[in-house]
């Protein structure tokens, strides 16, 4: 069994293969209205970019870039966002597919060297990569505001996009820390203490309102929005996590389903569903189908275990990824990644 490791690393492994199965399930339907998605691919319980095989987007990605930096530096979060400013402007130099404006801007002022990095952007980006932050500080809350705050604001100031990342990450602490399959809605309890900014605790309460309502998928889409716009984003995750939190592919099929920004939406929810669940408690016969490159489950595992031994304070190697293999495969599904984004274009 995959998780007979350690707990924390079963956790930390989940988080970031929960993350990679929402993105790759969700990659193919992004920007699809929900009617779309149920004529062309009817449930969403599998890969649709490129036959059955899953590929990962800039959520993973920088997912596992975050990862990478935390196992470098632990103890430091100036030094953690530097590490992470000066990967990602690398892993954007590869041509990655899917990378937000907010993060795209940032990245050119990494470029040119402009201080600070993070614009006034309120998209998901920077809440799209946070739960491992939460996974990986379960227990020292502390930790986690300040390098969720200093991850966060390499790429984005608004103070939503900021307080969306810290939820997040708070919500994968929160699940982090509860026994394996705890109810979902003690988890969010636990996080939604962390939000003060009027816009995203009304959103997070209205996700709330809807589960306890009973109200239909479609009807807490349309009231949560499904958009890439951050107070959004957490809202419509929060509302599947409560519905189906103890069913993660019933959740993230649930999720995908509504349209929207399907494959950040489903990223998020993936490595809270993950962090609740362990790598155990997800569809291993859809991980074993992603795409085993650059931050592959190959990848990701081995984060989770470098993660998990600088938390016990024993050494790690920090794994690395091919930027010459990451940039091929780039490439070579730039025009399966076009395809799509014109079939979007076709109202049948």
């Amino acid at each position: 069994m995959r998780d007979a490791a350690d707990p924390i690393e079963a956790r930390l492994a989940g988080t970031l293969l929960g993350t990679a199965l929402g993105d790759a399930l969700g990659l193919a339907c992004e920007g699809l209205s929900s009617a779309s998605i149920v004529r062309r691919f009817g449930p969403v319980d599998r890969f649709h970019l490129l036959g059955r095989t899953g590929f990962v987007s800039d959520d993973t990605e920088q997912s596992a870039l975050i990862a990478q930096s935390l196992a470098r530096h632990p103890d430091d979060p100036a030094a953690c966002a530097r590490a992470f400013r000066r990967s990602l402007l690398g892993w954007a130099c590869r041509l990655p597919w899917g990378i937000g404006l907010g993060t795209l801007r940032a990245c050119g002022r990494i470029a040119l060297g402009l201080r600070p990095s993070g614009v006034m952007s309120a998209g998901n980006g920077a809440a799209m990569r946070a739960a491992i932050v939460g996974t990986f500080f379960r227990d020292r809350p502390r930790e986690r505001d300040t390098f969720g705050r200093a991850l966060a604001e390499v790429t984005h100031r608004d103070p939503r996009a900021i307080e969306g990342a810290l939820y997040v990450a708070e919500l994968a602490a929160a699940c982090a820390s509860q026994p394996l399959g705890a109810l979902p809605s003690s988890c969010v309890d636990e996080a939604r203490a962390v939000v003060s900014h009027p816009e995203l605790a009304a959103a997070i309460d209205r996700a709330r309102s809807l589960d306890r309502a009973d109200s239909p998928l479609v009807e807490a889409a349309g009231a949560c929005g499904t958009s890439g716009y951050v107070v959004s984003t957490v809202s419509f995750a929060t509302f599947c996590f409560f519905r189906h939190g103890d069913d993660p592919p019933r959740a993230l099929t649930a999720a995908i389903s509504a349209g929207g920004d399907t494959d950040s939406i489903a990223a998020i929810l993936g490595a809270w569903l993950g962090a609740l669940h362990g790598e155990a408690g997800l569809p291993a016969h859809l991980i074993d189908r992603i795409h085993d490159g650059p931050f592959g489950p190959t990848h990701l595992r081995a984060l989770a275990s470098s993660l998990a031994a600088v938390r016990e304070g024993r050494q790690a190697t920090v794994p690395r990824y091919s930027p010459t293999a990451a940039l091929a495969r780039n490439l070579a599904l730039y025009p399966v990644i076009l395809g799509h984004g014109f079939r979007r274009l076709i109202p049948f």
